[in-house]
């Protein structure tokens, strides 16, 4: 029996309470569940006061004969029914009382005494040294109801478009922050109350205990609504034990099916071309690197549901799962309990899948068992950490020794970062001569066709201008993606044909087959206007 079902057997059973409590009152029996919502309402007959003081509604005014009609409780007092009843009958009109369930009387007094909608003032990100924005969103934060409090953080950030809620415990306050376009900001400090009512709702919400003494992982959704959409947030919680108290740290996931395309990622063709000619194979392992938070499971995402068709059978094992998508099998592996990827897959190939994707290669067990189910008949996708696609090689064979299956397994690996995008508001400037020496020495090599739409003896930069709308000159962010197609070139290094095998061989025999590196990308980027090079420095 689901919730709405629940509700309607509890009213029912709470009607037939209230109509056998009307035979031992004396009173009639009104069962109002036709017309509680649309019947007109009768204003001014009650002070609002009365009808929460005394639980009695107005049900009709008067009429052709002065009839009045009022609407009762069990908790309403016998002497105010006694006393209005004398009270109209002195004055020559007729009144009648009906006794109504609880459930009844809460449903008309909404309609007649609706709660207040309290606006609160949109959170405002602070710049560095803006301490006057933080204490205004910490009064904010401090006259925002208790009930309300875990929500309206919550909703807050979702519309900052924030990535994460860090929620930090200082010597004499708790401290929050928000990463908003991977940069962390401070927003806001609370006091120990407020702390505590929000870490009261986060651990019936998300099932993590505000008393534990270790680390713990919790997740949770919330449905937000705005202008008239919703959609469903994913949030996934950790929380630590710390010198001062509980931190905990809320990954927030816009989850919005439609969104996880490929085509929607800022990809040039020819990225798009050479995912999807990998992807399309039945076989082969593809590689997914970077840090986190550099969006590597929203590209393995939208790879999963481009492959989504009725004729595959795709499961994915992940800790913890982060979008739930249809027509996709998707198993949790607790990693935490004593769960093992590697256990997991080898599970999982019994069930003969087309697709597999792995939340994370983490050790050698499971770098083999992804290695053998990508040669028997299996495509299977998967994040490894490390800063760069030649560099995902060299920790590969760290981990699991010169191997040639890997050699003839591997078929792409991608490292991505996320830079910040520049606003529209962005002001145009000539680079100055250090600038142009950098550009030049790191695109040196890139095919003159790729570069023909520059003038790297001048080229023009973009900086950012703050506004309003947007406080820091940023608007979103850009993926700088670097593809690394394994080619007999890379296959060599990986069967220990060549001797020499280091992260800066492995590269340069990428680049002379076409490879544009994640620092080329970015500073391709900066040259089309998208960002700058200050962020790429920062980020990549």
């Amino acid at each position: 029996m689901n919730e709405e079902e629940l509700q309607l057997k509890r009213r029912e059973n709470e009607e037939q309470a209230t109509s056998g409590r009307a035979r031992i009152l004396g009173l009639p029996y009104l069962d109002t569940r036709d017309f509680e919502n649309e019947i007109p309402l009768v204003p001014d007959l009650l002070e609002k006061q009365q009808m929460h003081q005394d639980y009695i509604i107005p049900l009709q005014k008067g009429g052709g004969e002065e009839h009045y009609q009022f609407m009762v409780t069990s908790q309403t007092p016998r002497s105010v029914i006694d006393n209005m009843q004398k009270e109209y009958t002195d004055e020559g009109e007729r009144v009648d009382f009906f006794l109504i369930s609880n459930s009844a009387y809460k449903v008309f007094m909404l309609r007649y005494d609706p709660p207040q909608v309290v606006h609160y003032d949109d959170i405002k990100i602070a710049g560095e040294g803006d301490s006057e924005t933080i204490a205004s969103v910490s009064q904010t934060l401090a006259t925002v109801s208790t009930e309300k409090v875990f929500d309206f953080l919550i909703d807050q950030a979702d519309k900052l478009g924030a990535s994460d809620i860090h929620i930090e415990n200082l010597r004499n306050e708790i401290r929050i922050r928000m990463r908003v376009d991977g940069i962390l900001h401070p927003v806001a400090t609370i006091d120990r109350d407020r702390y505590r009512i929000f870490m009261g709702e986060l651990s019936s919400r998300a099932n993590v205990s505000t008393a534990s003494n270790k680390p713990q992982s919790g997740h949770m959704q919330k449905e937000i609504t705005r202008d008239g959409a919703t959609h469903l947030l994913n949030i996934r919680v950790e929380t630590i034990p710390t010198m001062y108290g509980q931190d905990a740290v809320l990954r927030l996931f816009n989850f919005d099916e439609s969104l996880l395309n490929l085509d929607l990622l800022g990809l040039s063709e020819e990225e798009l071309h050479e995912i999807n000619e990998v992807i399309s194979h039945p076989r082969g392992l593809v590689l997914m690197v970077g840090p986190t938070g550099s969006g590597k499971s929203t590209t393995l995402y939208s790879m999963l549901n481009a492959l989504n068709t009725t004729d595959r059978k795709i499961i994915t094992l992940e800790d913890p799962i982060e979008y739930g998508i249809t027509g996709i099998s998707q198993i949790p592996i607790n990693t935490n309990a004593g769960g093992s990827f590697a256990e997991g897959l080898r599970s999982v190939l019994r069930l003969d899948p087309d697709v597999v994707m792995v939340g994370e290669i983490r050790d050698g067990d499971t770098a083999k068992t992804a290695i053998q189910a990508s040669i028997t008949g299996h495509l299977v996708l998967s994040s490894f950490h490390a800063n760069s696609t030649s560099a995902a090689f060299s920790r590969m064979i760290d981990l699991i020794g010169v191997n040639p299956i890997f050699s003839s397994s591997i078929r792409l690996v991608i490292a991505q970062r996320l830079v910040r995008k520049l606003a529209d508001s962005k002001k145009q400037r000539p680079a100055d001569e250090a600038e142009i020496k950098y550009i030049r020495n790191t695109l040196e090599g890139v095919s003159p066709d790729i570069l023909s739409d520059f003038d790297l003896d001048a080229p023009l930069l973009f900086d950012p201008v703050e506004t309003e709308e947007h406080p820091f000159g940023y608007n979103g962010r850009t993926v700088i993606m670097e593809q690394l197609v394994v080619s007999e070139d890379i296959q060599a290094f990986i069967r220990g044909d060549v001797a020499d095998i280091n992260t800066d061989a492995i590269e340069k025999a990428a680049k002379k087959n076409g490879m544009l590196t994640l620092e080329q990308k970015g500073v391709l980027a900066v040259l089309r206007g998208e960002t700058t090079l200050e962020e790429v420095s920062r980020v990549i």
